[in-house]
């Protein structure tokens, strides 16, 4: 028990906790896009939740929410190089939250990293990530996401809460 704290404290524990999330995030988005690639057609909607969540496979080649998805195949390379410029901002994020974080930052820079590097890989495999949740209402569409979208969603909302709840009143204007 005394040695698990210790590890928590240390910095090489911390970065193990981030890289055993992120680990986990990375081989479940990929094992399940595997599933979705080989079982869903293109653009073909399987009902979950009538009126709500479909499973929808989209080959979104833009960054999220299909931001620059037009930009022409020729220049697909500069939306992964901002994915990995992104990836070294958080790098440097994380750099500076881990030495004082606890266990809530720890796991949020893991879901945050294991989901960026999640859909670098499908950039990487197929210049486009692997979308399938359909999330609709009344003929309104959310873009389509995955496992890592939401994996980076929770971690920037933990990261969000920590943050405002963990602001002393002192710092507040």
């Amino acid at each position: 028990m005394v040695q698990a704290v210790r590890a928590e404290r240390s910095p090489r524990g911390r970065v193990a906790r981030v890289v055993a999330i992120a680990g986990v995030v990375v081989v479940l988005d990929q094992v399940v896009k595997l599933i979705v690639l080989d079982r869903l057609t293109p653009g073909l909607p399987v009902v979950v939740v009538e009126g709500l969540v479909a499973l929808t496979l989209v080959m979104n080649p833009g960054l999220a929410f299909g931001l620059l998805a037009g930009v022409p195949t020729g220049w697909r390379w500069v939306v992964g190089l901002l994915s990995l410029l992104a990836l070294g901002v958080l790098l440097r994020v994380a750099l500076r939250i881990l030495p004082s974080g606890g266990w809530r930052e720890q796991s949020a820079i893991g879901l945050i990293f294991g989901g960026a590097v999640g859909n670098l890989i499908d950039r990487m495999r197929f210049g486009a990530v692997v979308d399938f949740v359909d999330v609709h209402f009344r003929g309104w569409h959310w873009p389509a996401f995955n496992i890592a979208d939401s994996a980076i969603t929770v971690g920037v909302m933990v990261l969000a809460l920590v943050v405002l709840v963990d602001r002393s009143p002192s710092t507040s204007v």
